[in-house]
């Protein structure tokens, strides 16, 4: 539901939200083509999902879509029907009536409430930020050694821009209680059988106040695609997507650290500076993944592309890091001999991807092109990647090789 809607359009909205998890499975057997991304295993088929153009299937149950990467070079903005998916828990809710969707903010304020949609866009100030969400386990297909979990390439991500009401302002009307610690959050999909643990998040109180975590019901300037999270999804800049929970309907305070499943077990990296271990080794103490690391990424040409002998050539493409503003992309087309500033292109928040382009002029021959990004604060890409158990937060410098004709 939007500002100014009528009956109407909540009808549609219902009938959508049903229609989609009712088809979750019946689209997904129309296979109309597929890639083989560049890893072990790497065929996938693309599909068609409710609300989304053809996308590359990890699974279907839970969904987990990945965008096909050449997505990223048609704007600074990913759309809404490009917007990679996922889920962990298999139980979507098969029916959303934004007329009785109610937001339930409870626990340990001295205030609970319950929302409807109207209410949340009339009675508190609305913001927009430009932002970033990204699997925490995006490019897990290239960790070597081979780890466990879905084996994704470089599309578990997507830079949108999020409408919507800072938390701070649904937590200050609630009333925070002395001694709140963290704050929880659950959405509407549900586990398929007892023994899963349903998909519960925290923040730590500082953070959930600090007034740039929202509770987004507009993407894009449309409402929120089913299948990212409509009615209402946590948007926490700068962190990974596993803190960016869907369907939202039911915000906590606590008294005490959250102890739940995915934040006490999953979900979790090596504590120490690199968040990384010895490959095949275990860390011996670990903490919950939070904000990006610095990526880069050329998105103009894919690997073996050819391009012309002698003639300028532009490249393309975006970097982006959890909130350390990006200040420098450098460029190498001699596999890291020499390098190169690009020109960066639109600032549009220290949170969103930054477009980069730079002209070059190649000879006949392969080129290997290497991407590195710089932070305002030094933060830099690594040449090696880094490996953990899980097989998160993957950030090597990217090498992408061009044939010049």
């Amino acid at each position: 539901m939007r500002n100014g809607g009528n009956v109407s359009d909540f009808d549609r909205r219902l009938f959508l939200a049903g229609a989609g998890a009712a088809l979750l499975g019946a689209t997904t057997r129309d296979t109309p083509g597929h890639v083989t991304l560049p890893f072990g295993n790497g065929a996938r088929p693309l599909v068609r999902m409710p609300g989304k153009r053809e996308m590359i299937l990890l699974t279907t149950r839970p969904p987990q879509l990945e965008t096909p990467f050449g997505v990223f070079d048609e704007g600074l903005i990913t759309p809404n029907d490009a917007f990679f998916v996922r889920y962990h828990l298999s139980g979507l809710p098969s029916e959303i009536d934004p007329r009785s969707f109610r937001l339930k903010i409870g626990g340990h304020v001295t205030a609970p409430l319950e929302l409807t949609l109207e209410s949340l866009q009339r009675d508190f100030p609305v913001t927009e930020i430009v932002a970033v969400n990204q699997c925490s386990g995006n490019s897990r297909g290239f960790v070597t050694p081979r780890v466990g979990g879905g084996q994704l390439g470089n599309g578990a991500m997507g830079n949108a821009r999020w409408r919507g009401v800072a938390l701070k302002h649904l937590l200050a009307k609630a009333g925070l209680r002395e001694g709140a610690r963290q704050v929880t959050f659950n959405g509407l999909d549900n586990p398929p059988i007892d023994t899963v643990p349903d998909f519960v998040k925290a923040l730590d109180i500082d953070h959930a106040i600090d007034g740039e975590v929202m509770v987004a019901f507009a993407m894009n300037g449309a409402d929120l695609p089913f299948l990212n999270g409509y009615p209402l999804r946590l948007v926490v800049p700068g962190h990974f997507g596993t803190y960016w929970v869907k369907h939202l309907n039911e915000i906590n305070v606590v008294d005490a650290d959250f102890d739940g499943y995915w934040m006490k077990t999953a979900y979790r990296i090596p504590d120490n500076n690199c968040a990384c271990v010895e490959p095949g080794t275990k860390p011996d103490k670990t903490v919950p993944i939070g904000r990006f690391n610095v990526r880069s990424f050329l998105t103009s040409h894919a690997d073996g592309a050819k391009v012309s002998a002698g003639q300028t050539t532009e490249l393309r493409g975006i970097a982006f890091a959890g909130g350390d503003p990006v200040k420098q992309v450098l460029v190498s087309a001699d596999d890291g001999r020499s390098w190169q500033a690009a020109r960066l292109g639109e600032d549009a928040g220290r949170y969103s991807f930054r477009p980069w382009r730079l002209g070059v002029t190649l000879a006949r021959g392969r080129h290997a092109i290497k991407v590195r990004a710089v932070t305002a604060g030094a933060e830099t890409q690594p040449f090696d990647a880094r490996w953990q158990p899980a097989g998160y937060m993957r950030n090597a410098v990217e090498t992408v090789q061009v044939e010049a004709v």
